[in-house]
């Protein structure tokens, strides 16, 4: 990989193809630009300094083989549906959705309105469902845009369905749906698409979906809108892992599947297992399986996988990694403490290295005094506090010439044939693997590999879309004026 030029100023540089996957340009005549975009790395060009010495490297080889390998865990005809909300676990939507497209990826799912259309506006056109239910007013413009939503209230879908009603435009064109799927939603009353509307059912989780027994109810409200139609039935399993409340809400799935059939209703597509069913065989597949977790290279955290998964398990190759270099290396006297506190004080003469990331870049301060760190290949504690801004390094052991602030450390990933795993993190914070990927905040720079060549770089300073309004959102009605302190930038 090449050599990451530390720091100095970022040149602004304009969106460009990035040699695996198309980068933003014009959709239907608007320039658009996504949260935060890419700076272009031209083959064979050493990256542009980065803003601060503290950065993540996403895989995208390692991201597509992983989805490859999971298919391979699906019957044929069963789509996987990979799964990019929270900015695809912190390893930033819109790249990874771009490399998963460009290998074939079919459909997408993310958790909000706003991260949907972030992905129209970076020009991905595949289907994308939204498996929270989004505010009712918003559900004119998902249709316009060819975005799927899940309804598992039926106050909420009423209302959604009123919204779609009153919203009626006839003779305007959607927006964006190009795929096969997007365009069998077109309706007979209206040029518009239908909305599609995936149905979601409480078999257990406790947290949303309607009841099995009125699955019937709300998909002939759906079928009687001119404006929706019912695109799926789905629900979400409260531990893949156990067997017994798995099987449960397998059951009660299908009972609501028997019972909706007996209604006389043509049974849409059905999604029920995510990552850890997937890896753990515990329920049918189904028509697709929405995975998350395992894409990024993370099997979920005590999942005991089946056994004709384990190989595949196996193979999963972590997509994220860690890396900084010190900001300062010195050597401090015994009885010195180190960070806020401080809650660490040495105990003998010890050279201690400060690395520029902290709780505000998502690195969890329950850390403080428990993580360790690799430098050189060589484990090394974290000491002290972790601050907003800063942690700190106990480097005095390692072996070699004193460590110096041209060290490179990784915090999660490999070097010199040791490694650290978002699991073992979790464990010393107490949490799981999905809140230490998805944590990663912003302010980290995001380098993105391909072929072993950095391909794009994310920063907040190359960010080019404040201002500006992608698609119709917010929709047009609403002035600069009245959209806040980010409309009037």
């Amino acid at each position: 990989m090449p050599q990451v030029v530390l720091p100095g100023p970022v040149r602004r540089r304009p969106l460009v193809e990035a040699g695996v996957t198309k980068l933003p340009g014009e959709i239907r005549g608007r320039v658009t630009a996504t949260r935060l975009s890419l700076i272009e790395v031209r083959p064979g060009e050493p990256l542009p300094p980065l803003p601060k010495t503290a950065w993540l490297e996403i895989d995208l080889d390692a991201l597509v083989e992983n989805v490859r390998l999971l298919t391979i865990l699906l019957p044929a005809g069963v789509r996987l549906e990979p799964v990019v909300k929270a900015d695809a676990y912190g390893h930033g939507a819109v790249p990874v959705a771009r490399a998963l497209v460009a290998d074939g990826t079919r459909s997408l799912s993310v958790a909000t309105f706003d991260e949907a259309l972030e992905l129209r506006q970076a020009g991905v056109e595949v289907p994308i469902l939204i498996v929270f239910p989004i505010p009712p007013e918003l559900a004119p413009a998902a249709r316009r845009h060819g975005i799927s939503v899940t309804a598992g209230d039926q106050t909420l879908l009423a209302r959604t369905l009123a919204a779609l009603s009153s919203d009626v435009q006839p003779g305007r064109p959607a927006a964006v749906a190009s795929d096969d799927v997007e365009r069998r939603l077109v309706a007979g009353a209206s040029d518009e698409p239908r909305l599609a509307i995936h149905l979601e059912v409480e078999t257990g989780l406790g947290r949303g979906g309607v009841d099995p027994n009125l699955v019937p109810a709300a998909a002939a409200a759906i079928e009687a809108s001119p404006h929706a139609r019912l695109a799926g039935l789905w629900s979400h399993l409260q531990a893949a892992g156990n067997a017994d409340l798995t099987a449960g809400q397998d059951r009660r799935f299908g009972i609501a599947a028997e019972i909706l059939e007996a209604a006389g209703a043509i049974l849409p597509a059905r999604h029920l297992a995510a990552s850890g069913a997937v890896l753990a065989a515990s329920v049918p597949p189904y028509d697709a399986a929405r995975v998350g977790l395992a894409i990024y290279g993370l099997v979920p955290d005590g999942l005991e996988v089946a056994e004709g998964a384990r190989a595949v398990a196996a193979a999963l190759r972590p997509v994220m990694s860690l890396r900084a270099r010190p900001i300062r290396v010195a050597w401090l006297e015994p009885g010195t403490g180190v960070s806020y506190g401080p809650s660490f004080t040495t105990a003998r003469r010890s050279l201690i290295a400060t690395l520029p990331l902290g709780y505000a870049d998502g690195y969890p301060r329950s850390l403080s005094n428990r993580a360790q760190v690799l430098v050189r290949g060589t484990r090394v504690p974290l000491v002290g506090t972790v601050a907003m801004d800063a942690v700190m390094v106990d480097v005095t052991d390692v072996p070699g010439p004193d460590v110096s602030v041209d060290d490179e450390f990784t915090l999660l990933g490999e070097q010199g044939g040791a490694r650290i795993e978002a699991l073992e993190v979790a464990r010393w914070g107490n949490t799981i693997s999905h809140e230490i990927v998805s944590a990663m905040s912003g302010r980290l720079p995001r380098v993105y590999y391909a072929a072993a060549e950095a391909v794009g770089l994310r920063t907040i300073a190359c960010d080019t879309s404040r201002g500006g309004r992608g698609l119709d959102w917010p929709p047009p009605e609403a002035s600069a004026e009245d959209s806040g302190p980010l409309g009037r930038e």
